[in-house]
Protein backbone atom coordinates (compact mmCIF):
# COMPACT_ATOMS: atom_id res chain seq x y z
CA UNK A 1 0.00 0.00 0.00
CA UNK A 2 1.08 3.44 -0.91
CA UNK A 3 2.28 6.49 1.56
CA UNK A 4 -0.51 8.14 0.40
CA UNK A 5 -3.17 5.54 0.73
CA UNK A 6 -2.07 4.86 4.36
CA UNK A 7 -2.44 8.28 5.18
CA UNK A 8 -5.30 9.28 3.01
CA UNK A 9 -8.92 8.29 5.32
CA UNK A 10 -11.13 10.13 3.37
CA UNK A 11 -10.73 10.42 -0.59
CA UNK A 12 -11.69 14.40 0.21
CA UNK A 13 -8.92 16.94 -1.48
CA UNK A 14 -6.13 16.99 1.05
CA UNK A 15 -5.70 19.96 3.29
CA UNK A 16 -2.11 21.40 3.99
CA UNK A 17 -2.39 19.45 7.47
CA UNK A 18 -3.05 16.78 5.81
CA UNK A 19 0.23 17.36 3.27
CA UNK A 20 2.18 18.24 6.32
CA UNK A 21 1.34 14.98 7.96
CA UNK A 22 2.48 12.88 4.86
CA UNK A 23 5.29 14.59 4.62
CA UNK A 24 6.13 13.76 8.18
CA UNK A 25 5.46 10.09 7.45
CA UNK A 26 7.97 10.13 4.92
CA UNK A 27 11.24 7.86 5.03
CA UNK A 28 12.26 8.42 1.17
CA UNK A 29 12.32 9.80 -1.86
CA UNK A 30 10.18 7.44 -3.42
CA UNK A 31 7.53 8.65 -0.78
CA UNK A 32 8.29 12.07 -1.30
CA UNK A 33 7.58 11.71 -5.22
CA UNK A 34 4.03 10.55 -4.11
CA UNK A 35 3.78 12.89 -1.72
CA UNK A 36 4.76 15.61 -4.92
CA UNK A 37 1.77 14.66 -7.23
CA UNK A 38 -0.32 15.37 -4.74
CA UNK A 39 1.03 18.96 -3.98
CA UNK A 40 0.76 19.85 -7.62
CA UNK A 41 -2.57 17.97 -8.25
CA UNK A 42 -3.98 19.86 -5.19
CA UNK A 43 -2.28 23.42 -6.27
CA UNK A 44 0.44 23.59 -2.95
CA UNK A 45 3.08 24.37 -5.01
CA UNK A 46 3.01 28.21 -4.00
CA UNK A 47 2.34 27.03 -0.46
CA UNK A 48 5.90 28.15 1.15
CA UNK A 49 5.11 26.46 4.11
CA UNK A 50 4.63 23.64 2.69
CA UNK A 51 7.68 23.58 -0.28
CA UNK A 52 10.25 24.36 2.56
CA UNK A 53 9.36 20.72 4.35
CA UNK A 54 9.69 19.70 1.49
CA UNK A 55 12.90 20.81 -0.08
CA UNK A 56 14.05 20.40 4.10
CA UNK A 57 12.93 16.52 3.82
CA UNK A 58 14.70 16.43 0.03
CA UNK A 59 18.15 17.31 2.09
CA UNK A 60 17.97 14.45 4.46
CA UNK A 61 16.90 12.33 2.21
CA UNK A 62 18.37 12.96 -1.29
CA UNK A 63 22.14 11.97 -2.32
CA UNK A 64 21.81 15.20 -4.42
CA UNK A 65 20.43 18.61 -4.98
CA UNK A 66 18.50 17.71 -7.93
CA UNK A 67 15.42 17.14 -6.65
CA UNK A 68 14.96 20.36 -4.78
CA UNK A 69 16.21 22.46 -6.71
CA UNK A 70 13.59 21.02 -8.92
CA UNK A 71 10.74 21.76 -6.78
CA UNK A 72 12.18 25.35 -5.65
CA UNK A 73 12.23 26.12 -9.30
CA UNK A 74 8.70 25.91 -9.41
CA UNK A 75 7.93 28.39 -6.80
CA UNK A 76 7.23 31.75 -8.21
CA UNK A 77 8.41 34.35 -4.94
CA UNK A 78 9.85 31.54 -2.97
CA UNK A 79 10.17 33.67 0.39
CA UNK A 80 13.78 33.84 3.00
CA UNK A 81 12.79 30.84 4.56
CA UNK A 82 12.67 28.47 1.45
CA UNK A 83 15.55 30.41 0.20
CA UNK A 84 17.82 29.49 3.29
CA UNK A 85 16.50 25.62 3.28
CA UNK A 86 18.13 25.50 -0.14
CA UNK A 87 20.77 27.19 0.82
CA UNK A 88 21.82 24.86 3.75
CA UNK A 89 21.10 21.72 1.00
CA UNK A 90 23.45 23.09 -0.96
CA UNK A 91 25.87 23.61 1.80
CA UNK A 92 25.25 19.63 2.42
CA UNK A 93 25.78 18.38 -0.69
CA UNK A 94 27.12 20.40 -3.32
CA UNK A 95 30.22 22.13 -4.05
CA UNK A 96 30.85 25.12 -2.59
CA UNK A 97 30.76 27.23 -6.34
CA UNK A 98 27.38 26.16 -6.46
CA UNK A 99 26.56 27.61 -2.96
CA UNK A 100 27.88 30.93 -3.92
CA UNK A 101 25.89 30.34 -7.34
CA UNK A 102 22.54 29.84 -5.20
CA UNK A 103 23.47 33.03 -2.92
CA UNK A 104 23.89 34.82 -6.34
CA UNK A 105 20.32 34.19 -7.23
CA UNK A 106 18.72 34.58 -3.73
CA UNK A 107 20.75 38.52 -3.63
CA UNK A 108 19.00 39.53 -7.01
CA UNK A 109 15.65 38.32 -6.01
CA UNK A 110 13.50 41.26 -5.34
CA UNK A 111 12.02 40.03 -2.20
CA UNK A 112 14.20 38.95 0.01
CA UNK A 113 17.02 39.54 1.58
CA UNK A 114 19.66 37.67 3.62
CA UNK A 115 19.25 37.76 7.17
CA UNK A 116 21.21 35.69 9.96
CA UNK A 117 19.72 31.81 8.90
CA UNK A 118 21.10 32.40 5.72
CA UNK A 119 24.68 32.77 6.46
CA UNK A 120 26.03 29.48 8.93
CA UNK A 121 25.58 27.58 6.67
CA UNK A 122 27.61 28.95 4.14
CA UNK A 123 30.28 29.59 6.49
CA UNK A 124 30.33 26.09 7.58
CA UNK A 125 30.68 25.04 3.75
CA UNK A 126 34.17 27.31 3.85
CA UNK A 127 35.39 25.81 6.77
CA UNK A 128 35.29 22.14 5.66
CA UNK A 129 37.25 23.02 2.96
CA UNK A 130 39.29 25.27 4.97
CA UNK A 131 38.28 28.22 1.82
CA UNK A 132 39.53 31.03 3.53
CA UNK A 133 39.07 33.54 0.82
CA UNK A 134 35.26 32.81 0.63
CA UNK A 135 34.74 32.92 4.36
CA UNK A 136 35.77 36.26 4.23
CA UNK A 137 33.59 36.99 1.22
CA UNK A 138 30.86 35.71 3.17
CA UNK A 139 32.13 37.86 6.32
CA UNK A 140 31.53 41.13 3.78
CA UNK A 141 28.16 39.64 3.58
CA UNK A 142 27.35 39.51 6.68
CA UNK A 143 28.74 42.67 7.93
CA UNK A 144 27.26 44.34 4.92
CA UNK A 145 23.53 42.79 6.18
CA UNK A 146 23.57 43.54 9.86
CA UNK A 147 23.89 40.02 10.64
CA UNK A 148 27.10 40.24 13.10
CA UNK A 149 26.13 39.95 15.77
CA UNK A 150 24.40 36.84 15.98
CA UNK A 151 25.40 34.13 17.94
CA UNK A 152 25.33 31.91 15.41
CA UNK A 153 26.61 33.57 12.81
CA UNK A 154 29.84 34.80 14.93
CA UNK A 155 30.00 30.90 15.99
CA UNK A 156 30.30 30.21 12.55
CA UNK A 157 32.55 32.89 11.74
CA UNK A 158 34.83 31.84 14.89
CA UNK A 159 35.00 27.82 13.60
CA UNK A 160 35.93 29.55 10.22
CA UNK A 161 38.82 31.88 11.49
CA UNK A 162 40.14 29.22 13.85
CA UNK A 163 40.29 25.92 11.94
CA UNK A 164 42.32 28.23 8.70
CA UNK A 165 44.33 29.14 11.79
CA UNK A 166 43.48 33.00 11.60
CA UNK A 167 42.96 33.17 15.55
CA UNK A 168 43.60 36.49 16.17
CA UNK A 169 40.52 37.35 13.38
CA UNK A 170 38.61 34.65 15.46
CA UNK A 171 39.50 36.00 19.00
CA UNK A 172 38.39 39.68 17.50
CA UNK A 173 34.85 38.41 16.96
CA UNK A 174 34.46 36.52 19.67
CA UNK A 175 35.04 40.03 22.14
CA UNK A 176 32.50 41.77 19.87
CA UNK A 177 29.76 40.04 20.50
CA UNK A 178 28.41 40.81 23.74
CA UNK A 179 25.99 38.15 24.11
CA UNK A 180 27.84 34.61 24.08
CA UNK A 181 26.54 30.82 24.39
CA UNK A 182 28.13 28.01 25.19
CA UNK A 183 28.92 27.22 21.09
CA UNK A 184 30.02 30.50 20.89
CA UNK A 185 32.89 29.91 23.47
CA UNK A 186 33.12 26.14 22.08
CA UNK A 187 34.25 27.27 18.73
CA UNK A 188 37.03 29.71 20.23
CA UNK A 189 38.52 26.98 22.15
CA UNK A 190 38.33 24.64 19.51
CA UNK A 191 40.29 27.78 17.56
CA UNK A 192 43.27 27.62 20.06
CA UNK A 193 43.17 24.07 19.66
CA UNK A 194 43.51 24.34 16.04
CA UNK A 195 46.48 26.11 16.20
CA UNK A 196 48.37 24.31 19.51
CA UNK A 197 47.84 27.11 21.99
CA UNK A 198 46.53 24.20 25.00
CA UNK A 199 46.95 26.60 27.71
CA UNK A 200 45.13 29.68 25.85
CA UNK A 201 41.97 27.35 25.11
CA UNK A 202 42.46 25.92 28.92
CA UNK A 203 42.44 29.51 30.19
CA UNK A 204 39.55 29.99 27.84
CA UNK A 205 37.30 27.22 29.19
CA UNK A 206 38.12 28.29 32.98
CA UNK A 207 36.17 31.24 32.48
CA UNK A 208 33.35 30.46 30.83
CA UNK A 209 30.62 31.36 33.08
CA UNK A 210 28.72 27.59 31.84
CA UNK A 211 29.78 24.72 29.78
CA UNK A 212 27.83 21.96 28.36
CA UNK A 213 29.18 18.58 27.39
CA UNK A 214 29.97 19.52 23.97
CA UNK A 215 32.60 22.45 25.71
CA UNK A 216 34.01 19.39 28.66
CA UNK A 217 34.35 16.92 25.51
CA UNK A 218 36.46 19.56 23.31
CA UNK A 219 38.73 20.29 25.87
CA UNK A 220 39.39 16.52 27.13
CA UNK A 221 39.91 15.84 22.88
CA UNK A 222 42.45 18.68 23.41
CA UNK A 223 44.35 16.87 26.33
CA UNK A 224 44.83 13.91 24.19
CA UNK A 225 45.84 15.41 21.21
CA UNK A 226 48.36 17.04 23.10
CA UNK A 227 49.28 13.69 24.63
CA UNK A 228 48.51 14.65 28.22
CA UNK A 229 46.24 11.79 29.23
CA UNK A 230 46.76 12.64 33.27
CA UNK A 231 45.40 16.39 32.27
CA UNK A 232 42.36 14.48 30.16
CA UNK A 233 41.20 12.04 32.98
CA UNK A 234 41.50 14.62 35.76
CA UNK A 235 39.26 16.72 33.35
CA UNK A 236 36.92 13.62 32.92
CA UNK A 237 36.44 12.66 36.26
CA UNK A 238 35.52 16.30 37.20
CA UNK A 239 33.05 16.31 34.48
CA UNK A 240 29.10 16.99 35.65
CA UNK A 241 27.90 14.23 33.05
CA UNK A 242 29.27 12.71 30.62
CA UNK A 243 28.17 11.36 27.24
CA UNK A 244 29.46 8.25 25.10
CA UNK A 245 31.80 10.99 23.20
CA UNK A 246 33.43 11.39 26.26
CA UNK A 247 34.18 7.65 27.04
CA UNK A 248 35.06 7.38 23.58
CA UNK A 249 37.68 10.54 23.51
CA UNK A 250 39.58 9.04 26.83
CA UNK A 251 39.18 4.85 25.07
CA UNK A 252 41.11 6.32 21.81
CA UNK A 253 43.50 8.40 23.93
CA UNK A 254 44.57 5.52 25.80
CA UNK A 255 44.70 2.81 22.58
CA UNK A 256 47.18 5.80 21.10
CA UNK A 257 49.21 5.94 23.79
CA UNK A 258 49.21 1.89 24.22
CA UNK A 259 47.46 1.42 27.39
CA UNK A 260 45.05 -0.85 26.41
CA UNK A 261 44.15 -1.94 30.09
CA UNK A 262 42.92 1.68 30.85
CA UNK A 263 40.97 1.70 27.65
CA UNK A 264 39.73 -1.74 28.12
CA UNK A 265 38.41 -0.28 31.62
CA UNK A 266 36.51 2.44 30.55
CA UNK A 267 34.97 0.87 27.82
CA UNK A 268 33.67 -1.70 30.46
CA UNK A 269 32.23 1.35 32.76
CA UNK A 270 30.64 3.07 29.80
CA UNK A 271 26.91 2.52 29.86
CA UNK A 272 26.18 4.29 27.01
CA UNK A 273 28.03 2.49 24.05
CA UNK A 274 27.98 3.26 19.96
CA UNK A 275 29.26 2.30 17.15
CA UNK A 276 32.44 4.91 17.52
CA UNK A 277 33.07 3.29 20.99
CA UNK A 278 33.24 -0.13 19.67
CA UNK A 279 35.27 0.76 16.44
CA UNK A 280 38.09 2.75 18.72
CA UNK A 281 38.26 -0.83 21.12
CA UNK A 282 39.06 -2.49 18.16
CA UNK A 283 41.10 -0.56 16.23
CA UNK A 284 43.68 0.33 19.42
CA UNK A 285 43.90 -3.47 20.01
CA UNK A 286 44.63 -3.97 16.12
CA UNK A 287 47.16 -0.85 16.43
CA UNK A 288 48.96 -2.18 19.47
CA UNK A 289 49.32 -5.70 18.05
CA UNK A 290 46.91 -7.20 20.53
CA UNK A 291 44.94 -9.05 18.06
CA UNK A 292 43.44 -11.71 19.48
CA UNK A 293 41.87 -8.97 22.26
CA UNK A 294 40.48 -7.21 18.49
CA UNK A 295 38.69 -10.45 17.05
CA UNK A 296 37.45 -11.11 20.62
CA UNK A 297 36.03 -7.57 21.08
CA UNK A 298 34.35 -8.33 16.91
CA UNK A 299 32.59 -11.37 18.45
CA UNK A 300 31.48 -9.70 21.70
CA UNK A 301 30.28 -7.07 19.63
CA UNK A 302 28.10 -9.58 17.90
CA UNK A 303 26.86 -10.85 20.63
CA UNK A 304 25.41 -7.79 21.71
CA UNK A 305 23.60 -7.45 18.04
CA UNK A 306 25.73 -4.06 16.86
CA UNK A 307 26.29 -4.66 13.25
CA UNK A 308 30.01 -3.76 13.06
CA UNK A 309 30.53 -0.88 10.24
CA UNK A 310 33.14 -0.36 7.66
CA UNK A 311 36.01 1.04 10.18
CA UNK A 312 35.53 -1.51 12.88
CA UNK A 313 35.91 -4.15 9.45
CA UNK A 314 38.91 -2.43 9.13
CA UNK A 315 40.69 -3.10 12.02
CA UNK A 316 39.15 -6.94 11.68
CA UNK A 317 41.46 -7.30 8.59
CA UNK A 318 44.55 -5.35 10.11
CA UNK A 319 44.58 -8.04 13.28
CA UNK A 320 43.46 -11.01 10.85
CA UNK A 321 47.10 -9.18 8.98
CA UNK A 322 49.07 -9.75 12.03
CA UNK A 323 48.03 -13.22 12.58
CA UNK A 324 48.47 -14.52 8.88
CA UNK A 325 45.71 -16.51 9.23
CA UNK A 326 44.10 -17.73 6.01
CA UNK A 327 41.15 -19.71 7.35
CA UNK A 328 40.27 -16.35 9.25
CA UNK A 329 40.78 -13.87 6.22
CA UNK A 330 38.65 -16.34 4.19
CA UNK A 331 36.01 -15.84 7.09
CA UNK A 332 36.25 -12.69 7.06
CA UNK A 333 35.90 -11.92 3.36
CA UNK A 334 32.52 -14.17 3.48
CA UNK A 335 31.29 -12.56 6.35
CA UNK A 336 31.51 -8.93 4.52
CA UNK A 337 29.93 -10.44 0.77
CA UNK A 338 27.30 -11.65 3.60
CA UNK A 339 26.55 -8.05 5.26
CA UNK A 340 26.79 -6.12 1.79
CA UNK A 341 30.05 -4.49 2.45
CA UNK A 342 31.37 -2.64 -0.43
CA UNK A 343 34.70 -4.15 -1.38
CA UNK A 344 35.36 -1.26 -4.05
CA UNK A 345 35.66 1.23 -1.62
CA UNK A 346 39.31 2.60 -0.95
CA UNK A 347 39.85 1.79 2.29
CA UNK A 348 38.04 -1.38 2.22
CA UNK A 349 40.01 -2.71 -0.96
CA UNK A 350 43.37 -1.71 0.52
CA UNK A 351 42.70 -4.01 3.99
CA UNK A 352 41.61 -6.27 1.98
CA UNK A 353 44.99 -6.73 -0.05
CA UNK A 354 47.04 -6.32 2.71
CA UNK A 355 44.97 -9.12 5.01
CA UNK A 356 45.21 -11.35 1.68
CA UNK A 357 48.80 -10.72 1.11
CA UNK A 358 49.82 -11.05 4.57
CA UNK A 359 47.87 -14.01 5.41
CA UNK A 360 49.85 -15.67 2.00
CA UNK A 361 46.57 -15.82 -0.38
CA UNK A 362 48.83 -13.79 -2.87
CA UNK A 363 46.58 -14.39 -5.89
CA UNK A 364 44.01 -13.26 -4.09
CA UNK A 365 45.50 -10.08 -3.40
CA UNK A 366 46.94 -9.53 -6.22
CA UNK A 367 43.73 -10.13 -7.85
CA UNK A 368 42.00 -7.57 -5.82
CA UNK A 369 45.31 -5.04 -6.00
CA UNK A 370 44.72 -4.72 -10.03
CA UNK A 371 41.10 -4.48 -9.55
CA UNK A 372 41.48 -1.53 -7.18
CA UNK A 373 39.97 1.89 -9.07
CA UNK A 374 43.03 3.92 -7.83
CA UNK A 375 45.75 2.33 -6.17
CA UNK A 376 47.72 4.37 -3.58
CA UNK A 377 50.76 4.35 -1.54
CA UNK A 378 49.25 2.14 1.25
CA UNK A 379 47.75 -0.91 -1.23
CA UNK A 380 51.73 -0.62 -2.93
CA UNK A 381 53.03 -1.51 0.13
CA UNK A 382 50.53 -4.04 1.04
CA UNK A 383 51.85 -6.14 -1.84
CA UNK A 384 55.24 -5.34 -1.27
CA UNK A 385 55.53 -6.42 2.24
CA UNK A 386 53.31 -9.44 1.40
CA UNK A 387 55.66 -10.51 -1.42
CA UNK A 388 58.96 -9.36 0.82
CA UNK A 389 57.22 -12.15 3.88
CA UNK A 390 56.18 -15.00 1.39
CA UNK A 391 60.01 -15.00 0.10
CA UNK A 392 59.07 -13.09 -3.06
CA UNK A 393 61.93 -10.71 -3.52
CA UNK A 394 62.02 -9.64 -6.68
CA UNK A 395 58.70 -9.78 -7.43
CA UNK A 396 58.58 -6.92 -4.87
CA UNK A 397 60.90 -4.83 -6.00
CA UNK A 398 59.10 -5.39 -9.37
CA UNK A 399 55.95 -4.19 -7.76
CA UNK A 400 58.44 -1.04 -6.18
CA UNK A 401 59.73 0.05 -9.50
CA UNK A 402 55.70 0.09 -10.79
CA UNK A 403 54.81 1.97 -7.84
CA UNK A 404 57.48 5.13 -8.91
CA UNK A 405 56.50 4.21 -12.89
CA UNK A 406 53.22 5.38 -12.03
CA UNK A 407 54.21 8.38 -10.36
CA UNK A 408 53.55 7.55 -6.59
CA UNK A 409 56.24 9.50 -4.26
CA UNK A 410 57.38 6.67 -1.69
CA UNK A 411 57.82 7.87 1.97
CA UNK A 412 60.09 6.54 4.41
CA UNK A 413 58.23 3.58 5.50
CA UNK A 414 57.68 2.53 2.02
CA UNK A 415 61.46 2.99 1.74
CA UNK A 416 61.65 -0.02 4.81
CA UNK A 417 59.16 -1.84 3.69
CA UNK A 418 61.17 -2.56 0.37
CA UNK A 419 64.54 -2.52 1.83
CA UNK A 420 63.50 -5.36 4.47
CA UNK A 421 62.37 -7.23 1.55
CA UNK A 422 66.00 -6.82 -0.51
CA UNK A 423 67.60 -7.71 2.81
CA UNK A 424 65.08 -10.93 2.97
CA UNK A 425 66.40 -12.24 -0.38
CA UNK A 426 69.61 -10.86 -0.04
CA UNK A 427 69.23 -8.15 -3.32
CA UNK A 428 72.44 -6.70 -2.30
CA UNK A 429 72.56 -4.52 -5.91
CA UNK A 430 68.74 -4.00 -6.18
CA UNK A 431 68.95 -2.71 -2.18
CA UNK A 432 71.59 -0.14 -2.60
CA UNK A 433 70.07 0.72 -5.78
CA UNK A 434 67.00 1.69 -4.41
CA UNK A 435 68.62 3.38 -1.66
CA UNK A 436 70.84 5.92 -3.48
CA UNK A 437 67.89 6.12 -6.20
CA UNK A 438 65.65 7.57 -2.31
CA UNK A 439 68.54 9.75 -1.06
CA UNK A 440 69.07 11.21 -4.44
CA UNK A 441 66.41 11.52 -6.26
CA UNK A 442 63.45 11.63 -3.77
CA UNK A 443 65.41 13.32 -0.69
CA UNK A 444 63.88 10.37 1.73
CA UNK A 445 65.09 11.31 4.81
CA UNK A 446 67.07 8.27 6.03
CA UNK A 447 66.34 7.33 9.37
CA UNK A 448 68.42 5.02 11.63
CA UNK A 449 66.29 2.31 10.66
CA UNK A 450 66.88 2.37 6.66
CA UNK A 451 70.25 2.30 7.59
CA UNK A 452 69.50 -0.90 9.83
CA UNK A 453 67.94 -2.36 6.89
CA UNK A 454 71.41 -2.18 4.64
CA UNK A 455 72.93 -3.17 7.42
CA UNK A 456 70.78 -6.11 7.54
CA UNK A 457 71.10 -6.91 3.72
CA UNK A 458 74.92 -6.79 3.71
CA UNK A 459 75.24 -8.95 6.48
CA UNK A 460 73.15 -11.22 5.32
CA UNK A 461 75.06 -11.38 2.57
CA UNK A 462 78.35 -12.17 3.99
CA UNK A 463 79.73 -8.24 3.47
CA UNK A 464 79.87 -8.15 7.42
CA UNK A 465 83.09 -5.44 6.98
CA UNK A 466 80.69 -3.84 4.47
CA UNK A 467 78.29 -3.63 6.86
CA UNK A 468 80.89 -2.49 9.86
CA UNK A 469 82.30 0.20 7.97
CA UNK A 470 78.33 1.39 6.69
CA UNK A 471 77.69 1.69 10.39
CA UNK A 472 80.65 3.63 11.02
CA UNK A 473 80.15 6.25 8.61
CA UNK A 474 76.36 6.71 9.45
CA UNK A 475 75.35 10.64 9.43
CA UNK A 476 73.06 9.04 12.20
CA UNK A 477 73.99 8.09 15.37
CA UNK A 478 73.35 3.80 14.72
CA UNK A 479 70.69 2.71 17.10
CA UNK A 480 70.89 -1.12 18.99
CA UNK A 481 68.56 -2.19 16.06
CA UNK A 482 71.52 -1.72 13.41
CA UNK A 483 74.23 -3.13 15.58
CA UNK A 484 71.96 -5.90 16.79
CA UNK A 485 71.59 -6.90 12.74
CA UNK A 486 75.03 -6.92 12.70
CA UNK A 487 75.42 -9.24 15.21
CA UNK A 488 72.87 -11.36 13.66
CA UNK A 489 74.93 -12.06 10.48
CA UNK A 490 78.16 -12.28 12.72
CA UNK A 491 76.35 -15.37 14.05
CA UNK A 492 74.97 -16.49 10.28
CA UNK A 493 78.39 -15.68 8.96
CA UNK A 494 80.30 -17.50 12.12
CA UNK A 495 82.68 -14.22 12.70
CA UNK A 496 84.10 -14.54 16.10
CA UNK A 497 86.18 -11.56 16.06
CA UNK A 498 83.56 -9.12 14.63
CA UNK A 499 81.18 -10.75 16.94
CA UNK A 500 83.23 -9.89 19.63
CA UNK A 501 83.24 -6.52 19.41
CA UNK A 502 79.62 -5.27 18.19
CA UNK A 503 78.71 -7.33 21.48
CA UNK A 504 81.06 -5.13 23.72
CA UNK A 505 79.00 -2.28 21.72
CA UNK A 506 75.21 -3.53 22.26
CA UNK A 507 76.21 -4.66 26.05
CA UNK A 508 76.97 -1.05 26.45
CA UNK A 509 73.75 0.02 24.65
CA UNK A 510 71.54 -2.85 26.17
CA UNK A 511 72.67 -3.69 29.51
CA UNK A 512 69.80 -5.41 30.37
CA UNK A 513 68.72 -7.09 26.74
CA UNK A 514 69.74 -10.88 27.41
CA UNK A 515 69.60 -11.53 23.41
CA UNK A 516 72.59 -9.93 22.60
CA UNK A 517 74.57 -12.05 25.04
CA UNK A 518 72.76 -15.29 23.64
CA UNK A 519 73.84 -14.30 20.40
CA UNK A 520 77.44 -14.18 21.19
CA UNK A 521 77.35 -17.19 22.93
CA UNK A 522 75.41 -19.32 20.32
CA UNK A 523 78.96 -17.71 17.67
CA UNK A 524 81.21 -19.04 20.60
CA UNK A 525 79.17 -22.40 20.90
CA UNK A 526 79.53 -22.81 16.48
CA UNK A 527 83.17 -22.41 16.97
CA UNK A 528 83.22 -25.06 19.85
CA UNK A 529 84.78 -22.42 22.20
CA UNK A 530 82.64 -23.83 25.26
CA UNK A 531 85.29 -22.18 27.67
CA UNK A 532 84.35 -18.27 26.35
CA UNK A 533 80.66 -19.78 26.54
CA UNK A 534 80.65 -20.67 30.28
CA UNK A 535 82.24 -17.59 30.71
CA UNK A 536 79.68 -15.54 28.95
CA UNK A 537 77.29 -17.31 31.00
CA UNK A 538 79.10 -16.61 34.57
CA UNK A 539 78.79 -12.99 33.32
CA UNK A 540 75.05 -13.14 32.70
CA UNK A 541 74.78 -14.64 36.29
CA UNK A 542 76.76 -12.03 37.76
CA UNK A 543 74.41 -9.45 36.14
CA UNK A 544 71.35 -10.76 37.06
CA UNK A 545 70.68 -11.65 33.95
CA UNK A 546 68.19 -14.62 32.50
CA UNK A 547 67.86 -16.10 29.34
CA UNK A 548 63.96 -15.48 28.38
CA UNK A 549 62.61 -19.10 27.31
CA UNK A 550 60.71 -19.15 24.14
CA UNK A 551 57.35 -19.60 23.92
CA UNK A 552 54.23 -20.94 21.62
CA UNK A 553 50.82 -19.07 20.87
CA UNK A 554 47.96 -21.54 19.63
CA UNK A 555 45.20 -19.43 18.15
CA UNK A 556 41.49 -20.27 18.62
CA UNK A 557 39.33 -20.42 15.42
CA UNK A 558 36.74 -17.29 15.60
Amino acid sequence: MSLIRKCLITPAKPSSITLLNLLRASRSIKHLEQVHTHIIQKGYEQDHFIINQFISLCNVFSSDVSYATIVFEHVIQPNVYVWNTLIKGYSKKSSLVDCFVILKQMKRSMNVIPDEFTFPSLVKSCTNVLALREGQIIHGLIVRYGTDSNVFVGSSLIDLYGKCKEIEYARKIFDEIPIKNEVMWTAMIIGYVYVDDLLEARKLFDEMPQRNVASWNVMIRAFVKFGDLCGAKKLFDSMPDKDVVSFTTMIDGYAKAGDMASARFLFDRSSDKDIISWSALMSGYAQNGQPNEAIKTFHEMLSMNVRPDEFIMVSLMCACSQLGRLDLANWVEHYMSQNSFDPNRVHIAAALVDMNAKCGNMERAKMLFEGMPKRDLVSYCSMIQGLSIHGCGSQAVDFFDRMLNEGLVPDDVSLKIILTACSRSELVKEGFRIFNLMTNKYSVKLSPDHYACVVDLLGRSGKLKDAYELIKSMPVEPHAGAWGALLGACKLHCDIELGEEISNRLFELEPQNTGNYVLLSDIYAAANQWLDVALLRQKMSEKGLRKIPGCSWVWNNP
